[in-house]
């Protein structure tokens, strides 16, 4: 009887808010959108148990203080567009392929906002890269075109499960904060992305790598809250994969932490 009555009441309970940074899209070559990959709001609501809200990339409908006190925490997804280049200093060429400038204006300001206020993120692939460019590092246009590196990029013809398949291992530094939560010096992962970091942002901390050296999974050093972020795309099956199961939970536990601590403040402050 009591398991049943804690089980309903913890259905009653409010879910916070996980809010999921969209791309920019076009239907049919015609209609502006905003899209955002269903697997990234399974992840959110059914592993890391948080609601997700997807958010659109557009500094004129959306402001980050705004975003900041509707989502307890924020996930940067993947996506088709690059960041852009003058965000880190450089000249835009055709390696760095397709961009999205609203994007860039949403997301990397809202990075430096969260990490200051320890606010908890969690960045993939795109995100990923966001998140390093957004601490003042920069990228590489197209990692396969380095020498010794992979092409880390999906099969372009494949189903979904032949792009998202595991490719690569990633080793982790011993005894770090990844190799804890995954408790292995090493794991396999998926690999859909074509840039990569070039320089590490101030306090990113680098703590997971490719065969190739490429930079795989980072931190922000001294960050209040949580901030780890991956190349790789964890989403896919989040709920089974045992990489990215425990990665979801460890952001949704942040993101309950922070929206609890958040209820409270009113009345510590009282």
């Amino acid at each position: 009887m009591f398991a049943l009555q804690q089980g309903s009441s913890a259905s009653k309970m409010q879910r916070p808010v996980v809010g999921i940074i969209g791309n920019a899209h076009w239907i049919n070559d015609q209609y502006p959108a905003h899209a955002g990959g269903l697997m990234n709001s399974e992840a959110v609501a059914e592993v890391a148990h948080c609601m997700p809200l997807l958010i659109p990339s557009d500094p004129r409908l959306v402001r980050v203080e705004e975003l900041m006190e509707v989502c307890a925490g924020f996930l940067f997804t993947g996506g088709r567009p690059n960041v852009h280049p003058e965000e880190y200093g450089e000249a835009e060429t055709e390696a760095h392929g397709t961009f999205d400038r609203g994007r860039d204006a949403v997301a990397l300001p809202l990075i430096r906002a969260c990490v200051e206020r320890g606010q908890p993120i969690m960045g993939v692939c795109r995100g990923f890269q966001e998140v390093n460019v957004a601490m003042g590092g920069s990228l590489y246009p197209e990692i396969r075109d380095l020498p010794g590196r992979m092409n880390h990029r999906m099969p372009p013809d494949a189903t979904l499960d032949e792009k998202f398949a595991l490719r690569h291992s990633v080793r982790f530094t011993p005894g770090g904060v990844f190799h804890r939560l995954f408790g292995a010096p090493e794991v396999m992962t998926n690999s859909l992305h074509g840039q990569g970091i070039k320089t590490a942002g101030q306090r990113i901390v680098i703590e997971g790598w490719a065969p190739d050296d490429t930079p795989e999974a980072l931190y922000v050093k001294d960050a209040p809250g949580f901030t780890l972020s991956v190349q790789w795309h964890p989403e896919y099956k989040a709920a089974t994969d045992p990489v990215s199961r425990p990665l979801f939970e460890a952001f949704g536990a942040a993101v309950r932490d922070w929206a609890g601590a958040r209820r409270l403040r009113p009345a510590m402050s009282a």
